[in-house]
Order: C-alpha cells, then sequence, then structure tokens
C-alpha cells in the first residue's frame, strides 16, 4: 500500500538500467580507514555479575568514577587521540567539507525573523542580525510603538564557548525579564533576573535549574524547576520571592521517586499553574490557583490511577486529554469547583483512529493537536460541542500546534511543513475557517518546490505489520535500484520523527539521493499503541521494522542492497547500533550520533541520574531477570562480535547527560578491537558541548557538514 504525493517527475539521475529486470546484485566500495593507524583503547577486566549471569566489559574504564566531572588522564588521552583521528579524516576532505557548509549557509536567511505576537500590551518577535549565531529579542508596546532589545542573546553568549538559551519570561507588570543560560551543554542552567526600566540586574541569581522559569501573577517571583544536586532529575518545582535568600524559596511540589519528572506550566487562560509530574504512562497533576502559591495545591490526577494525560483550563472547567478508557485518548471536562475524577464528563470518546497528542484552549474554542491514520490533524470544537478540522494543502505533511500567546485570540497559530514544502507559519481563523500564510521559510540560495516528489509509502515488517515510510527525492529520481539512499529513524520515548522539510537534505536530494524516514515502532504515528509495541519486552519490533523498512525499499527498486547510508541521533542511535548489528551487508555508512549503544550497562546502573525514569521505557535489569536477558540480547555494545561492519561515523559530547559520552567512546573502542574489516571508523567527541553539539547556528552547520561529507565519500562522491 502507499500513499503518493506525486509533484513533477523528470530530471537527474546517476545512471539507468532496464526496469524490467531485477537489477543484478553488486558489491559497493567501502570507504577504508585512514593510513594513519586509528587509536587502540586499553582494555582493563572487569566483570559483574547480575541474576547468576557474569558481565565483562574490558573498557568500562572509559567511565570516568568522578563523573560528571571528567578529568581521568587516560580517558581524556583516549579521546584526544579518537579527534585528532577524525581531524585526519577532515584535513584532505576539507574542500568538500566547505562546500557543504557553504551550502547550508548559503540556504539560511542570514536576516530570519518570527513571525510577531501578541501578549500582555506589546508585541514580540525574535530576529538574527546578519552573521550572528543566535536570535535577538524584542518587543514594541502597542500603545507607544517603542520597540526595545530586551534579551540579545548573541552579546550573552560572546564570552563563551557554548552558550544555550533554556527559558525567559517577563513580568505581568512588563517590568522585569528572567531568563536561564547554560554555558557547557550539561542543562544544568543559571537564572538571571533584569529590570527593564533601568536595565540592570538584579542580586539574584538561581543556580542548578531545569531550564524552566515563569514569573508569578503579582510580578514579585520567580517559579522555577530546581535539579537534585550531581543529578539531572527535577527535584522539586519552588518559588523564589525577588530580593530574598534563595535559601528560603518555598517548594511547591517535590519529587522523592527517581523515575517521576516533575515540570510546570500556566493553563492557557493563566488562571491555574499546573504542576505534573510523570512518567511516559502515567502522570499526576496537582493545581494551585495562580494568584495564591502559597495555598496547598490540589491534586487533580493521581499517580496511582495509572495513566497518561494533559491538561488545561477554561472558562471554569479544566480540559483533560486521558489515555485511562483508550490508549490513544478521550477528551473530558470537570468544572474547577469540584474536580474530582467521578465528575468527569467525557466530551470525545478514545478512537482507535483518532489519536489524540495535544491540547490548547482559548476563550471560545478548544483546539486539538491529533494524529489520523498516521497524518496530523488540526481539530477545532467550541464549547457547545460542534468541530471540525483544518483543511491543509498537501496529503502527506507535518502539523503542530503554534506560538498562540492570547487566550481570547480568534485564531490559531499553526506551524507547517511537508519534505518539499518549507516551514510555514499559518494562521486560522476560527470564525471564517481559512488559512493566512504569515511567514514562509526563505530558502536565499534558491529552491524550486517543483522539481522535488513526496511519498508515504507502507513497507510490511516480518511480523506482517505494514510500517509508514516518509521518502522524498528530486524528480527524475530513477527507481531501478541504483541511486543511493539515505534512511533516518528514531523509534523511541512514543516520539515520531514528523515528515518535515530540511534545507540539510537538499545537499543529498541534488546529489542523487532518495531520503527515506522509517516509521518504526516506538514512535506513536499510527497511535499510542504504535509506541507500546516497541518498548520493553517489544523492543526489538523497532529494530526489524527499520531494516525491513530498508529491505522493502530495496525490493521496490529505489535503492539496491548495500547502497543505503543510515542515521540516528540519541535513542536513534541504539538503533543504528542495533540495525548495524543485525543487518551490517545493507548499509553503506554509519552515522551514530550521541548513540544510546550501553543500554544494558547504562540500566544497571542506578547512580546515573537519568537510569531510574529510563526503567519504564526499557526494563529494569537490576531487579528482573529477564529485562536483563531482554536488554543483554539487543544493546548495540554487547552485541559485537567479530566480523565485517560498514564504514561508521560516531559523535559525542563530553558534558552530555542524557547520553554520557563513554557510550558512543565504549562503542568505538569495542568496535575497533571486533570487526574484521578495513572500513573507515571514525569518532568525534566534543570536549566542551552536551546533547545537542556546538550551540550557535552555524556551528552545527559545520558539524552538519563533516557528517555529510562522511557519508557522500562513503558514496564515492568528492563534491
Amino acid at each position: 500500500m502507499r500513499i503518493a504525493v506525486t509533484l513533477l517527475v523528470s530530471g537527474i539521475f546517476l545512471s539507468a538500467c532496464s526496469n524490467n529486470k531485477e537489477p543484478e546484485m553488486q558489491t559497493y566500495p567501502r570507504l577504508k580507514q585512514l593510513t594513519t593507524a586509528a587509536p587502540v583503547a586499553a582494555k582493563q577486566e572487569y566483570t559483574a555479575k547480575y541474576h547468576g549471569k557474569e558481565l565483562s566489559d574490558p573498557y568500562n574504564w572509559l567511565k570516568d568514577s568522578g563523573y560528571p566531572e571528567v578529568d581521568d588522564k587516560p580517558i581524556l588521552d583516549y579521546l584526544t587521540k579518537e579527534n585528532s583521528y577524525f581531524d585526519e579524516f577532515l584535513a584532505p576532505n576539507k574542500p568538500l567539507i566547505d562546500t557543504i557548509f557553504e551550502e547550508f549557509k548559503g540556504r539560511i536567511n542570514e536576516k530570519d525573523e518570527s513571525v510577531p505576537w501578541i501578549d500582555n500590551g506589546y508585541e514580540y518577535r525574535w530576529y538574527y542580525r546578519e552573521g550572528e549565531e543566535y536570535r535577538t529579542r524584542s518587543r514594541k508596546n502597542i500603545a507607544t510603538g517603542e520597540e526595545v532589545v530586551f534579551l540579545d542573546e548573541t552579546k550573552l553568549a560572546k564570552d563563551f564557548d557554548y552558550f544555550s538559551l533554556g527559558g525567559w519570561d517577563i513580568s505581568p507588570d512588563n517590568r522585569f525579564l528572567v531568563y536561564s543560560f547554560n554555558t557547557d551543554g550539561a542543562e544544568r542552567y543559571i537564572a538571571r533576573i533584569v529590570d527593564l526600566q533601568t536595565g540592570t540586574y538584579l542580586e539574584d541569581e538561581i543556580p542548578e535549574l531545569n531550564g524552566s522559569v515563569a514569573f508569578s501573577a503579582d510580578s514579585q517571583s520567580i517559579i522555577y524547576g530546581k535539579l537534585e544536586k550531581d543529578k539531572w532529575r527535577t527535584a522539586s518545582v519552588n518559588v523564589h520571592k525577588i530580593g530574598s535568600d534563595i535559601a528560603e524559596d518555598k517548594i511547591l511540589i517535590s519529587e522523592a521517586d527517581d523515575g517521576f519528572f516533575l515540570g510546570f506550566n500556566y493553563s492557557s487562560d493563566k488562571q491555574y499553574l499546573i504542576l505534573s509530574s510523570g512518567q511516559r504512562e502515567v502522570t499526576e497533576y496537582h493545581v494551585l490557583a495562580s494568584n495564591d502559591l502559597f495555598a496547598t495545591p490540589t491534586k487533580l490526577i493521581a499517580r496511582e490511577q495509572g495513566f497518561s494525560s494533559i491538561v488545561d483550563h477554561a472558562n471554569g472547567k479544566f480540559y483533560i486529554l486521558a489515555n485511562d478508557t483508550h490508549k490513544n485518548f478521550r477528551l473530558a471536562s470537570v468544572d474547577d469547583e469540584q474536580p474530582s475524577f467521578d465528575n468527569w464528563q467525557t466530551l470525545i470518546e478514545g478512537s482507535d483512529d483518532l489519536y489524540l497528542i495535544g491540547i490548547q484552549t482559548f476563550k471560545d474554542f478548544i483546539v486539538l493537536q491529533a494524529r489520523e491514520k498516521g497524518i496530523d490533524k488540526i481539530r477545532i470544537r467550541d464549547y457547545q460541542g460542534n468541530s471540525h478540522d483544518v483543511e491543509f494543502p498537501e496529503q502527506v505533511y507535518s502539523a503542530s500546534l503554534g506560538n498562540s500567546s492570547e487566550f481570547e485570540q480568534n485564531f490559531v497559530r499553526v506551524d507547517y511543513e511537508s519534505m518539499v514544502t518549507p516551514h510555514t507559519v499559518f494562521d486560522y481563523d476560527f470564525g471564517a475557517k481559512s488559512l493566512q500564510t504569515r511567514k514562509v521559510n526563505e530558502v536565499p540560495s534558491g529552491y524550486d518546490k517543483s522539481q522535488y516528489v513526496t511519498e508515504r509509502i507502507m513497507a510490511p515488517s516480518r511480523d506482517g505489520i505494514e510500517v509508514p515510510v516518509s521518502i522524498v527525492y528530486k524528480k527524475g529520481f530513477n527507481k531501478n535500484g541504483e541511486q543511493p539512499l539515505h534512511l533516518y529513524g528514531y523509534g523511541a520515548y512514543g516520539i515520531t520523527v514528523p515528515p518535515g522539510f530540511s534545507t540539510l537534505r537538499l545537499s543529498l536530494l541534488d546529489r542523487g539521493f532518495a531520503f527515506a524516514i522509517a516509521h518504526v515502532r516506538g514512535s506513536n504515528i499510527l497511535g499510542y499503541k504504535w509506541y507500546l509495541d516497541g518498548k520493553l519486552e517489544k523492543r526489538n519490533n523497532a529494530f526489524n521494522d527499520f531494516v525491513d523498512a530498508a529491505r522493502y525499499l530495496v525490493k521496490e527498486k529505489y535503492v539496491s542492497e548495500g547502497n543505503i547510508s543510515i542515521s540516528g541521533r540519541s535513542a536513534g542511535g541504539e538503533l543504528m547500533g542495533a540495525v548495524t548489528n543485525q543487518a551490517p551487508e545493507l548499509w553503506r555508512s554509519v552515522t551514530l550520533g550521541v548513540p544510546f549503544v550501553d543500554v544494558l550497562n547504562t540500566m544497571l546502573d542506578a547512580s546515573l541520574p537519568l537510569t531510574p525514569p529510563e526503567w519504564s521505557e526499557w526494563g529494569n535489569p537490576i531487579e528482573d531477570s529477564a529485562a536483563y536477558d531482554l536488554i543483554a540480547s539487543y544493546s548495540p555494545y554487547d552485541n559485537i562480535v567479530a566480523k565485517d561492519y560498514p564504514p561508521m561515523l560516531v559523535s559525542g559530547g563530553i558534558n552530555d547527560p542524557r547520553v554520557t559520552y563513554w557510550e558512543p567512546a565504549k562503542w568505538t573502542a569495542k568496535m575497533r578491537e571486533m570487526k574484521t574489516d578495513d572500513n573507515l571508523l571514525i569518532m568525534r567527541i566534543n570536549m566542551g558541548a552536551g546533547h545537542f553539539a556546538n550551540s550557535g547556528r552555524y556551528g552545527r552547520l559545520r558539524d552538519y557538514a563533516e557528517e555529510y561529507a562522511f557519508i557522500l565519500k562513503s558514496h564515492g562522491i568528492d563534491q
């Protein structure tokens, strides 16, 4: 089965052959290792026993015992050698990298800016100054017309090699700004407060945040998420009264269970502060009237009820998406004066076809973000129960709720794109039922949408389930098995990689590639069950889906076996490791970005800050022998064996709290020891950043240019 969106077809191709017969199997050359000897990591004996089984890990020493501080000299020496080896790959390929970087840069609007939005008497926008890495944020007083810069990220970043803005907020009385930032990629933020009337910083400085900050309704206090010491878990949501000692900050809610994440946000009408604590399948909510933060929070949903939910508020009622009666969620409401579960009223029943993802309330309408049979939907529903879906111009696309800042506005802002349509901002008028285009991302170097084609096909997995695959290519791409293809995947946490637009991707498409996204189980593209069918004891479905999607693309002559490059980041890097172990013959190159490849050892280490919350996703191998055996059976690092592997580029960040640096380092060390081929294996560890690599728009483009050069070189393309 396939859903096709055909725009125009003809143009360039790399080579052609008859479509009347199966292409002959051919062996594609592999990118070879450098003439310089690759680094060899030492092996140190390490064993541990779990459930009567012995675990041997000779590269365990690469994990610094003093983490999160990494100062062990042998470890740093090894990482430095790997980076030097990576640099030796870069040196002769600098012209190609520079070419790709300039292509990337040429597709960026140097003076890009946002669609303005209105909030509390001011019109806000962000913009880039030409040549700058970071955004400048300004606001214009609607009454006076005066526009003032209130947050200059470039100025804030100038003294740091790495800079990342966490969150920011302006007080309801429009006098103060609070913002959070970090300067090493470790995602432990500091908050500072600025008096916008004088332009001076207050003495208050709040350390050790998760990045989230907001003002209280009276403008006198800051709400923030406090991180646990030496961990990346939010231990409590606190309130800091401006001018007081931080030690006196009030705890609104705390969380003792390492497996639950804390968060907070205001309801769309600003009437309530919503405090959440949850895992991916269980959420608990407390609410506080925003004008009385020092009252006792009301528990709206208890974790013992055992379901996932999303909460908003409008016109005296809470509106709740909950998957208590159906995994794809129902919409319910309850009076805020009597909000017990027994009083809930179902407004939309759960459905196998309609998956409810998000909600935002407005004065006169509720807007739902949903997905129906893998296609995004924006549903408008008034408070009398009348509803309709927004009509979009393409059949396969990505649409989500955008920045709608005012509760009483008569439109909803929508972010839209497809694999051939650049990111577009629409305003959808509730009354007129019409879309107004507010912005289409510009591609300054030129882009003609009519020259590209996007498709959605359904690839059968080995158990008979059909897996959605989104594909894009330049017109004239010949489905004769002779052109290269890049396949991307993630497939975890219920996160779906949208079939969206990428200016970077054009550098592959314009060189004859097709680009495909395999929406494997573990994502939620086909509903919540699609997510459940790719986690815990069903985790192998994600890996099998990816391999089977690749084989189906070969069968349908989009590409030939051995001519497919693949990539994924984080949990997608775990996917890359698993499919590289399972079917190395399929891949011409593999890019593993900050890859979660040491799954078993990580899940066995409860002292790591993010391990306990992850047990609900992968299983707890400490307490559960079956979970241990299952994870051991697929954990990419533990399943490297002596055989030929494709060329690989592995990346990591020394300050990464999500996927610790030693995961890519151990994978690379063991792979060098075990593989029987002479194909290239290189690793880049960013020694001053974390999970998201370099900061700034150009720094990240340089990273991507290096990765794309590796892909192109793997396919024998030098320019």
